[in-house]
C-alpha cells in the first residue's frame, strides 16, 4: 500500500477561522518548565527547589493528561462546523465530490471527497470512531484514527459528537480491506484526513433507521429469542416521512415508480403518442358520482378532476391521434382500506381505434410486457432492497397477456364454490378470489377481464354491439387486485347526452365536452392506470400509502 500522503496534498477544506472559542490562535502551546535554582544558592536550598520543581512537573503532566481535548489543536482546520456564511454560495472553489456509489477498489490511495449523512457514529476508543457516510441511498465506511499530522483526538471527539443524519464533508484516501464490509452497500473503506458538518441534525430523531427499515422476519426472530426490537408504526412513519423514506425499501420503491413513469413514456412515444397535460379544475364531474371534490371558482362551481378522461378525449377529437398523460387525479372517496387514496398519480391512455377495441388491449399489453420487462432488468438493486424488508415473489406474467370474459371469470368463480353477481362489479373479495383462480390455472398474475357489464361502467362507455347489458370495457388485474380501466368510448354526441342523463350527470356541466363531438370525431378509447397501485402490487406491497411519496387519504393533509 502506497505511503498516507502529507496533509498539505489533501484536497483544501472550505476556510474556518483559525481563532479559538477563548479568543487564542491555534497552533502549538509554549510549555513552560521551572527554572534551574541559581549557582548562589546552597546545596541544600537546592535540592528543595528541586523537590518543588519536579512536583510542578508532575502537576503540570497530570494537568496535560486531563486536559479536555477541545485545547488547542494545530490540525484543528480540519475539522468542524461549516458557517452558514460558507454555504450561502459564497464562492466556486473547484472542489470535486465524488459519489458515494462510485467508490469500488478502482479508488485504491486515491484521495477523495464525499458528502452524505452520517448514518451511523461508532467510537471504538478516543483515538478511532467510524462513520458510516450515505449518499442517496448507497453507503460507505469512514474510519478516523488518531495518527499525528493526520487525525488529531480533537478530531475524533468532533466525529463522535455529531448527531445522526447530519450531511457532513469527509476529505480522505481510499483503501481496500482484505475482508468483507458487513453493513455498507461499498466495500472500500475511507481513511478520514479532514470532516466538515454541513447541517446538524437534532440530536434525538423521531425513530432511528435501523428500526423503520427493519424487516417482518426480524421481528418474528427477535420474538423466538425475546429480543425487544423498536416497530415504526404507519403513522409515525408518515408524520415523519422526510425520514422514513431515507430507508433502503422506501429509496427503493420510489426510485422503480420512477422508472414505471419513465417507461410508461418512453413505450408510448415509440408507438406515436403525444404526451398532453389537461386541466385540473373543471366544471363538473369527469367520471359521474358523488365522489369528487367541489370548490368555488371565482364565484362558480367547480370541481378537481377525477381523471383527464373528458380532455383526453376531446384531444382526439382534435386530431392527435393517440395520446398520454401522466398527472394528478382526485377522488373525494370515503375509503378507508389498503387500496385508496384521495389523490393519486393516473397514467393514462387514448387512440383512435379502426375497427375494435382490442385495438387498445393490444397497445396496453405489450405496454405492460415493456415495463415489468424493463423493471426486472433496470432496478434489480432496488427490488432487493424492497425484498429485503418487504419479502414479495416476483410478478408472474405472460408473454402474451391473457383476457377472459367477464362471463368467463364469473363462471370460473361460481365452478369454484364462491357467489358473484353476473351483472354487477366485482368487489375487493370477489377479485383476490378470481385473481388466484386465474393464477393456478393460467400460472399468471396479469390478467385482463373485459365485457364487463354496461351498469357498472361510466356513462361514457360504449355498450355491446350484441347485448346492450354488456359493454365493450375492460379492466387490468396484478395479483388479484384492479390497477386498470378502460373502454371503447361513445362518440356519437346524442347518444353520449342520453348517457350522462341516465347516469345523473348534469349535462349543463359538460356541455363543451358533448359539443366537441359535433364536429366530428372518430371511434376511440383508452384507459386510465393508477401509478401508486401498479407499484405496489408489483412489489407486493400490503397498502398503496407506502408507494404514495406524501399520501393524501381521508384523514390525511399533511406532511
Amino acid at each position: 500500500m502506497a505511503s498516507e500522503p502529507s496533509p498539505e496534498t489533501l484536497i483544501s477544506p472550505l476556510k474556518l477561522s483559525e481563532i479559538d472559542k477563548d479568543g487564542s490562535f491555534y497552533g502549538d502551546s509554549v510549555k513552560k518548565t521551572p527554572e534551574e535554582p541559581p549557582k548562589s544558592v546552597s546545596k541544600k536550598a537546592a535540592k528543595k527547589e528541586a523537590v518543588k520543581a519536579e512536583r510542578l512537573k508532575k502537576k503540570q503532566e497530570m494537568a496535560a493528561s486531563a486536559a479536555p481535548v477541545d485545547e488547542a489543536d494545530p490540525l484543528a482546520s480540519h475539522y468542524g462546523d461549516i458557517p452558514l456564511k460558507e454555504l450561502q454560495s459564497k464562492e466556486i472553489s473547484g472542489q470535486a465530490w465524488t459519489e458515494v456509489k462510485s467508490l469500488s477498489d478502482e479508488f485504491k490511495d486515491k484521495e477523495i471527497l464525499i458528502r452524505g449523512q452520517a448514518q451511523t457514529i461508532r467510537a471504538v476508543s478516543k483515538n478511532m470512531a467510524f462513520i458510516v457516510v450515505r449518499e442517496r441511498g448507497f453507503t460507505v465506511q469512514c474510519v478516523f484514527t488518531v495518527a499525528p499530522g493526520f487525525v488529531s483526538k480533537q478530531m475524533v471527539k468532533f466525529v463522535t459528537g455529531l448527531s445522526r443524519e447530519s450531511y457532513i464533508d469527509v476529505y480522505g484516501v481510499v483503501s481496500v480491506p482484505g475482508m468483507e464490509i458487513k453493513g455498507t452497500s461499498q466495500q472500500v473503506e475511507v481513511q478520514g484526513r479532514k470532516v466538515f458538518c454541513i447541517s446538524r441534525a437534532i440530536p434525538t430523531l423521531p425513530f432511528n433507521l435501523e428500526d423503520a427499515a427493519r424487516s417482518e422476519t426480524e421481528f418474528i426472530k427477535a420474538e423466538q429469542t425475546g429480543e425487544q426490537l423498536v416497530r415504526v408504526g404507519q403513522d409515525t412513519r408518515l408524520n415523519n416521512r422526510v425520514l422514513d423514506i431515507r430507508t433502503p425499501a422506501n429509496q427503493g420503491i420510489f426510485r422503480i415508480q420512477y422508472q414505471v413513469g419513465n417507461l410508461f413514456r418512453m413505450f408510448l412515444s415509440s408507438e406515436d403518442f403525444v404526451e398532453i397535460h389537461t386541466p385540473k379544475l373543471i366544471a363538473g364531474a369527469s367520471e359521474g358520482g358523488s365522489a369528487v371534490f367541489k370548490l368555488d371558482y371565482k364565484g362558480q362551481p367547480a370541481c378537481l378532476a377525477q381523471s383527464p378522461q373528458l380532455h383526453k378525449q376531446m384531444a382526439i377529437c382534435g386530431n392527435f391521434g393517440r395520446v398520454f398523460e401522466v398527472g394528478h387525479v382526485f377522488r373525494a372517496e370515503d375509503s378507508f382500506t389498503h387500496r385508496h387514496l384521495c389523490e393519486f398519480t393516473g397514467l393514462d391512455v387514448e387512440m383512435e381505434i379502426k375497427e375494435h377495441y382490442f385495438e387498445v388491449l393490444d397497445i396496453l399489453d405489450r405496454l405492460f410486457v415493456h415495463i415489468f420487462d424493463g423493471l426486472n432488468r433496470m432496478c434489480k438493486k432496488e427490488l432487493e432492497a424492497v425484498n429485503k424488508q418487504y419479502p414479495f415473489e416476483p410478478l408472474k406474467y405472460l408473454r402474451k397477456t391473457l383476457q377472459i370474459t367477464f362471463k368467463e371469470g364469473i363462471e370460473m368463480l361460481k365452478e369454484a364454490g364462491f357467489e358473484a353477481d353476473p351483472l354487477g362489479d366485482l368487489n375487493t373479495e370477489t377479485e383476490r378470489n378470481l385473481g388466484q383462480l386465474v393464477r393456478e390455472k393460467y400460472d399468471t398474475d396479469f390478467y385482463i377481464l373485459h365485457r364487463y357489464p354496461l351498469a357498472v361502467r361510466p356513462f361514457y362507455t360504449m355498450p355491446c354491439f350484441d347485448d346492450d347489458l354488456y359493454s365493450n370495457s375492460f379492466d387490468v388485474f396484478i395479483r388479484g387486485e384492479e390497477i386498470i380501466s378502460g373502454a371503447q368510448r361513445v362518440h356519437d354526441a346524442d347518444f353520449l347526452t342520453s348517457r350522462a342523463q341516465e347516469c345523473g350527470i348534469d349535462v349543463k356541466t359538460i356541455s363543451t365536452y358533448i359539443d366537441s363531438f359535433r364536429c366530428g370525431a372518430p371511434p376511440h378509447g383508452g384507459f386510465g392506470v393508477g401509478l401508486e397501485r401498479v407499484v405496489m402490487l408489483f412489489c407486493g406491497l400490503n397498502n398503496i400509502r407506502k408507494t404514495s411519496l406524501f399520501p393524501r387519504d381521508p384523514q390525511r393533509l399533511a406532511p
